[in-house]
């Protein structure tokens, strides 16, 4: 038995003092602190450009009504129009409400505290307030749309707030005064 202990402690002692392979170590203990960190770049890349497009599509919808151009303005309609200016929201039509409603020049009552958006759990939507006002109103306008987070168990994806089928919600607002009606 001592006869192969003493090449076995003298293998081990070359083995203990050889450094092959000690850039392993690091690198195993640092790669998935920058898988998440790529991983949620991707995530918070995409949702910013999905929340700047969402906000540029209202902008440009919402122009049309600033100027008084549309003259009977329907939930469907802006709807369409604000899918039609953005791009990069998948299946828009279904995924996006809308709210619009003019402001009380007595109480100055903002729009309530919480957007209300696609309940995609539902097959049957909420109601949102849709009044487009008349000459000299201040509009409040609010578009919620919910996307699916690409990476939900990691970085970002995991912290973003979620409703119960998983998604995350992007609101975008706007406040606008309706054109005077013509002869006043």
């Amino acid at each position: 038995m001592a006869r192969f202990m003493k090449p076995m402690r003298s293998w081990l002692g070359r083995k203990a003092r050889e450094d092959d392979g000690t850039a392993t170590i690091p690198f195993v203990i640092f790669l998935p602190f920058f898988l998440v960190l790529v991983v949620s770049s991707l995530e918070m890349g995409l949702l910013m450009v999905r929340h700047v497009m969402l906000e540029r599509a209202l902008d440009m919808s919402v122009r049309g009504l600033r100027l008084g151009t549309w003259s009977n303005p329907t939930h469907q309609s802006i709807k369409r129009e604000i899918c039609n200016n953005a791009g990069l929201i998948p299946d828009c039509m279904n995924t996006v409400l809308v709210e619009l409603r003019p402001v009380s020049k007595v109480t100055w009552e903002p729009l309530s505290t919480g957007p209300t958006c696609v309940d995609r759990a539902e097959p049957v939507q909420p109601v949102t307030e849709f009044n487009p006002g008349i000459g000299d109103d201040m509009m409040l306008i609010r578009a919620c749309s919910k996307f699916d987070p690409i990476f939900p168990l990691t970085g970002a994806g995991f912290h973003l707030p979620k409703d119960n089928t998983g998604a995350y919600a992007l609101v975008a607002a706007t406040a606008f005064v309706n054109e005077p009606d013509l002869g006043s």
